[in-house]
């Protein structure tokens, strides 16, 4: 049995064999995902007690980003004090991003591929790959780092956590939850639904169209700095809810990429369909695709090969 667990820390990089032992540093790692860890932990021991003759095999979220260059992981903070309370980047949704790269590696036939995938769904996240191996991620200790989201704020001047508790007396707690639950598009929009987002647009919201703006800057932001970091982008992958479902994103944010050779084939945008498939023109020098992701899949796989 496959078990998703949120964060495997720095001490699970591959899908694990649970032990007692594992589950004790499952819960030695919580503090890192409270809202997270804990529940798994309840669910692997039903399980296992459910279950006793079974092998339970953990898949950690943070595993397939366990392996980032330090330069990418490590936060400009004391040394030591990074140390003491394991402050690094670990990024998350790292199921999908193995999943979604593995197989555009398949579909385009190469394993050397120089790629960014782009997870976007309530939570999103994006990641940049070379040749297999994850060198880049927008997720950070939390999944609050990185882009725009549903209800998340992604990257925002660390400041301003001081600012909001010196000038309105917030406490830690209600900060975190109002950049967690109340920022994001959300904050800007009014709404979580891409899909609202883009009739408001269309009723002539212009909150909305500032708030989509913000959405796609950033996400260029990220791709453009992770296409140099790979030295070259072969292709760039969409997936998740909003990724594989909302054509006008995918045809905004390619529009802002001409500078890299992409170029999209729109009526192959705008047709839907559930199977991976590319929707870039045969002349782009960047292959674009979108990618349905099947984390689920994924696990079983991950578990199978590990067990043999």
């Amino acid at each position: 049995m496959a078990h998703r667990a949120v964060h495997g820390g720095d001490k699970f990089a591959d899908p694990t064999l649970v032990t007692d032992e594992v589950v004790d540093t499952l819960r030695e790692l919580s503090p890192l995902a409270p809202l997270h860890n804990p529940a798994g932990i309840s669910g692997i021991e039903a399980a296992r007690k459910l279950l006793p003759d079974v092998p339970h095999v953990g898949i950690f979220d943070t595993a397939f980003f366990a392996r980032l260059p330090a330069e990418a992981y490590t936060y400009a903070i004391d040394v030591d004090l990074a140390k003491r309370t394991r402050i690094r980047k670990y990024g998350f949704h790292g199921t999908s991003h193995q999943f979604v790269s593995q197989e555009v590696a398949k579909l385009l036939g190469r394993d050397d591929l120089k790629q960014i995938v782009c997870h976007l769904g309530n939570g999103a996240s994006v990641s940049a790959v070379d040749s297999g191996h994850a060198i880049e991620t927008s997720m950070g200790l939390t999944p609050l780092a990185g882009l725009v989201m549903g209800t998340r704020s992604g990257d925002i001047d660390p400041g301003i956590v001081g600012y909001l508790n010196r000038e309105l007396g917030l406490s830690c707690a209600e900060i975190d939850d109002e950049l967690n639950k109340r920022s994001g598009m959300l904050g800007l929009t009014g709404h979580t639904d891409m899909r609202d987002v883009e009739a408001a647009i269309n009723a002539g919201d212009e909150q909305a169209r500032l708030g989509l703006d913000v959405y796609i800057h950033r996400l260029v932001f990220y791709i453009g700095g992770y296409a140099a970091l790979l030295g070259g982008l072969d292709a760039l992958s969409f997936t998740a809810g909003v990724g594989e479902n909302a054509a006008t994103v995918r045809s905004e944010v390619c529009a802002r990429l001409g500078v890299f050779g992409v170029k999209l084939d729109e009526e192959a945008n705008a047709q839907r369909s559930k199977r991976a498939r590319i929707i870039s023109a045969p002349d782009s020098s960047v292959a674009v695709l979108v990618v349905p992701t099947n984390e689920e899949l994924a696990m079983v796989r991950q578990a199978a090969e590990l067990l043999g």
